[in-house]
């Protein structure tokens, strides 16, 4: 009877319900991590107003003017993050108000590029910092093709975004081999590659092969006509094609990790590497190929500001591009379609940072602080959990499958008690009818 019960005890319903999958999910993990991002900057926007501060003074005596500067700076500081990166509803012209939306977009771009780069990595198990390095020997490369090389111009450029590419991969494959070959940590190597990659540009900003005949300040030549990015808005917006090669570059990972043969072995890797191992999986060569297609994406970053926007070399060309790329990875969870998402959330706080400073006298500081506690957060899912009360990733499972075994070894207990009572009264039937027997 017991066989008959199980089954049924089992059919209960095992799947959780749509608020448990909800809550238990990696995605709302990103959205509270913003969350509770803002909700930090908030405090630190507040502090910094100084009407906050006066009213804070007597908040006994009249609490209400308190709360209403505390409304109105937070109210300030964030229509004007709105206004800067998305759409400015104050603008005198249609142009002037999407604007900032064109804005946020080409500040994205170079940050999907690297974001991919550190998410195939990420992937595979391997920890890329030479994103800056990798940056800046794409410029370098890229920007010299374009302004060196006199080529049509659809070929130009072409060459000169594969000059970008060449130039990232290369720099990726040092350490990618260094890793493969004597094991050697790539977060070490890549590092120390980030420091030679800007000693090297700065150095190369002082020949005249690439600052040309009688220019002293540290830039380059600019970059062709022909090389540079086509607009896709017309001269009154920066937004540039390098936006629709990002996207398209997403869609190309996302089809090189999940149904390519070698982003299967990206994956297997970066999970368990013995058991790829095992599987006949060549470890070293797959960790040398990551490094490299991370470095190649990572150059392709360059692109967006020496074929796009600046169209010239300098020795801070890379900005903080490389850094930001692996905080716009964490946040995408690695996966291609949440690093496009994340990069544009970037861009947009980058882009309405500036108009938040300028309207409201609030630091730019602040964005700053919002990118650093969006990776807190992002680097302690069990913190974030522990502050909302949400369950564990699998933790309906894990207690379905407790109740399941519970239930086994409930039955297993009865059984055995039910055949320990048969075994007795057995035992007790033989023992009387042994007198009748004897007699």
């Amino acid at each position: 009877m017991s066989q008959s019960t199980t089954p049924a005890a089992d059919a209960d319903t095992s799947q959780p319900s749509l608020a448990r999958q909800i809550a238990e999910s990696n995605g709302l993990m990103g959205v509270l991590a913003i969350v509770s991002a803002l909700i930090v900057g908030s405090i630190l926007i507040l502090v910094a107003d100084p009407e906050v501060r006066t009213t804070a003074g007597y908040l006994f005596a009249r609490p209400t003017d308190f709360l209403g500067a505390c409304a109105s700076s937070l109210a300030e500081a964030y229509s004007a993050l709105l206004r800067g990166g998305l759409v400015d509803w104050h603008a005198s012209s249609t142009a002037r108000m999407w604007r900032p939306l064109t804005e946020t977009l080409v500040n994205a771009t170079p940050l999907i590029f690297a974001g991919l780069g550190m998410a195939v990595a990420f992937r595979a198990g391997l920890f890329n910092v030479g994103g800056q390095g990798q940056i800046i020997l794409g410029a370098v490369v890229g920007g010299y093709t374009g302004f060196a090389w006199n080529l049509p111009a659809g070929l130009h450029l072409l060459v000169a975004i594969l000059g970008a590419v060449v130039g990232g991969a290369l720099w990726g494959a040092i350490p990618g081999v260094l890793k493969a070959v004597t094991g050697a940590s790539e977060v070490i190597t890549t590092i120390m590659l980030n420091s030679i990659a800007a000693y090297l540009i700065a150095h190369m900003l002082t020949l005249k092969l690439f600052i040309g005949e009688g220019n002293s300040n540290p830039r380059s030549l600019p970059v062709g006509s022909g090389a540079v990015y086509p607009l896709l808005l017309g001269s009154s917006f920066r937004l540039h094609a390098g936006f629709i090669l990002a996207l398209l570059t997403a869609w190309f990972v996302w089809w090189l990790l999940e149904r390519s043969t070698l982003g299967f072995q990206f994956r297997a890797t970066g999970l368990n590497p013995e058991a790829a191992r095992t599987a006949g999986v060549n470890v070293p060569r797959v960790t040398a190929l990551v490094m490299i297609v991370s470095g190649a994406l990572c150059g392709l970053a360059a692109t967006g500001p020496v074929l796009g926007t600046q169209k010239y070399l300098t020795a801070s060309i890379a900005g903080s591009i490389g850094f930001d790329a692996m905080t716009v990875a964490l946040l995408g969870r690695s996966k291609p379609l949440g690093t496009v998402l994340a990069g544009i959330l970037f861009g947009g706080l980058t882009a309405g940072g500036t108009l938040m400073q300028a309207a409201t006298g609030t630091p730019i500081d602040i964005v700053l602080i919002l990118q650093s506690t969006i990776v807190l957060f992002i680097a302690a899912p069990p913190l974030v959990r522990a502050i909302y009360r949400l369950p564990a990733p699998g933790s309906f499972t894990r207690a379905q499958e407790n109740k399941r075994l519970e239930r086994k070894r409930l039955e297993a207990e009865a059984e055995a008690a039910a055949a320990t009572e048969a075994v007795v009264a057995t035992a007790a039937a033989s023992t009387t009818d042994a007198p009748g027997q004897e007699a």
